[in-house]
């Protein structure tokens, strides 16, 4: 009886036509249902478009910030700047030289350059008043004669004249002891963000981002690099730069790789493999050539220091027997 009523059911035209609506009526729910809510792909960019604001808020916080420094930098050096156009002192002591220096020592800007010229001029000046009151006021030196008083005051203003560059080749040394240490390690990192699918610019991001607990100044130069692709006409002249900068060779010939993988076109992940492996083994010599150097520095220390003190536990017990007979 209930398959007779089942049947009859299902053979009433008014329930088909009523289960069929129904079954139209679910369908056409759950394929407007997706439009119906929230986009993700709008959603996405939406949460990629704050974070960019964010970001450029925070930069330009930051551009503020460092602005405010410059201009206080720029009143602290407003009196050097001045002496320094008014006497002409960059054509008479600078070139094109010099700026490649100062930036390669980490320095720049005009204000480097305005103290660096200030200072080779006021130094030379500065020491020779200093020998001229020791020698001639305070009585310093009685006995030597006058020409050799003047003699030891222009030496003594010639050192004052270089005094600067010496200090600039100091700092020079220094940055690139710290750029050549951490290059190879980056230069690994390099190579896995760029096999790993990243562009040059995002893996030199990252990398910046990454190295500057061992070298700052490789992760600045990184950086300044990252900055100048993303605006410079041209991405050789990034590249160029960033060699300029350094003056290191290992840095150079990875520029000139990169320049080379744009301009032809060949992989970059193999280029900077084979020189991945060529800065490991340089630094590896580098150890190992200080290592083979130890023996000599240690020569005369041990003579002056053990030596004397083996002799004296080796003899000493036989002097004192000797003395007790």
């Amino acid at each position: 009886m209930i398959s007779d009523i089942v049947a009859g059911t299902l053979g009433d035209p008014s329930f088909l036509i009523a289960l069929l609506v129904a079954i139209a009526m679910f369908a056409t729910v759950f394929t407007l249902l997706p439009s119906l809510g929230p986009d993700p792909m709008k959603e996405r960019m939406k949460s990629v478009a704050l974070e960019r604001d964010a970001m450029m808020a925070k930069r330009r916080a930051q551009l503020s910030a460092e602005g405010q420094r410059g201009r206080l930098r720029e009143n602290d050096a407003k009196g050097m700047r001045q002496i320094v156009e008014k006497l002409d002192l960059r054509k008479l002591l600078a070139d094109e030289s010099t700026l490649i220096k100062l930036r390669q020592a980490g320095l720049r800007g005009e204000n480097p350059m305005t103290r660096f010229l200030f200072f080779r001029f006021a130094l030379p000046i500065g020491v020779l008043i200093l020998t001229a009151v020791l020698f001639f006021v305070v009585g310093m030196y009685p006995t030597a004669s006058f020409q050799r008083k003047l003699i030891i005051m222009f030496v003594a203003a010639y050192f004052g004249f270089y005094l600067p560059v010496l200090y600039i080749s100091n700092l020079t040394s220094k940055r690139q002891a710290s750029l050549r240490r951490g290059w190879p390690d980056a230069l690994d990192l390099l190579l896995i963000c760029v096999e790993s699918g990243m562009s040059v610019e995002a893996g030199l991001r990252r990398v910046a981002q990454e190295i500057h607990m061992q070298s700052v100044d490789l992760a600045e130069e990184l950086a300044l690099t990252t900055a100048e692709l993303s605006y410079l006409p041209e991405r050789r002249q990034a590249y160029e730069n960033l060699s300029d900068r350094t003056g290191l060779d290992a840095i150079k010939n990875v520029m000139q790789a990169l320049i080379q993988a744009e301009r032809y076109g060949t992989p970059v992940a193999t280029a900077l493999r084979t020189l991945a492996n060529e800065s490991r083994e340089m630094r590896m010599m580098e150890a190992e050539k200080k290592a083979a150097a130890l023996p000599p520095k240690l020569t005369v220390p041990m003579i002056l220091f053990f030596l004397p003190v083996l002799f004296a536990v080796i003899i000493g017990p036989a002097i004192l027997q000797v003395m007790q007979l």
